[in-house]
């Protein structure tokens, strides 16, 4: 499993993440740097820096590997992302940063912002995922203030596992997640195999998410996606988080 978790306890979290949707924007870096955790710095493909809107379904979703919670089990969720990279003891960790992460579950959102102070939101959503033949479709919904803001992207291919140092990896495989927690960066481990990834999707947005990410990031996913992506997804575990310095 890519990413495998060098330490050796139980994971906190063990789910199947599916049916990724991903817009990905060319975005200045500056445009980001208030939302860079302390000991990270930005990571980029080929000195281009990009936003991630992506959108997934949560499924047999369990505590310690073990604990199912009841109607917890199954959910979507949404998220706006960027990468960013640490290097420890010559290990380069690359990693993702959450600037608000959207789940239709009041208990999922109170937990992630508890246990790894992620910005995390409740607020209705919905989603459809349609799979057949060689064709690949899936939407994600939410409802901001006072509008409903969706996303979507479609393929007629097959999922291919992404080329090595290619764009579709440096989106997909990130294994690491890093947070602020008051003064301190919490980083954590999100093991997962590869993705395999459906070639030539096309996708968008539609909506007004300002009230959620702020005009500047709200206006720069109204554009167009400069890459539309839809990955299968695999088995995910997710470990607890601790508190990093420089």
């Amino acid at each position: 499993m890519a990413g495998e978790a060098q330490r050796r306890e139980r994971p906190f979290l063990t789910s199947q993440w599916l049916d990724l949707v991903m817009l990905n924007y060319e975005i200045e870096p500056e445009l980001l740097w208030d939302h860079v955790p302390e000991g990270t710095e930005l990571d980029s493909f080929h000195g281009k820096t990009y936003l991630s809107l992506v959108g997934f379904r949560f499924c047999r979703t369990k505590l310690f590997g073990k604990i199912a919670v009841p109607f917890h089990g199954e959910f979507a969720e949404v998220n706006l992302r960027f990468c960013v990279r640490r290097e420890v003891q010559g290990e380069l960790r690359r990693g993702v940063v959450f600037i608000a992460e959207i789940v239709p579950k009041r208990l999922i959102a109170a937990t992630a912002r508890f246990i790894y102070g992620e910005n995390y939101f409740r607020l209705p959503m919905r989603y459809t995922v349609e799979q057949g033949g060689r064709r690949m479709a899936a939407e994600y919904s939410f409802q901001g203030k006072g509008n409903w803001c969706r996303f979507w992207a479609e393929s007629e291919s097959r999922a291919v596992l992404p080329c090595e140092g290619g764009f579709e990896q440096f989106i997909t495989e990130h294994y690491w997640g890093y947070s602020r927690q008051g003064n301190a960066t919490l980083e954590y481990q999100v093991a997962h195999a590869p993705w395999g990834v459906w070639p030539r999707a096309e996708g968008g947005f539609e909506g007004d998410a300002t009230a959620l990410y702020g005009a500047e990031l709200a206006k720069v996913l109204r554009r167009k996606p400069d890459s539309v992506l839809i990955a299968d997804g695999s088995e995910v575990a997710v470990y607890r988080g601790r508190r990093i310095s420089r």
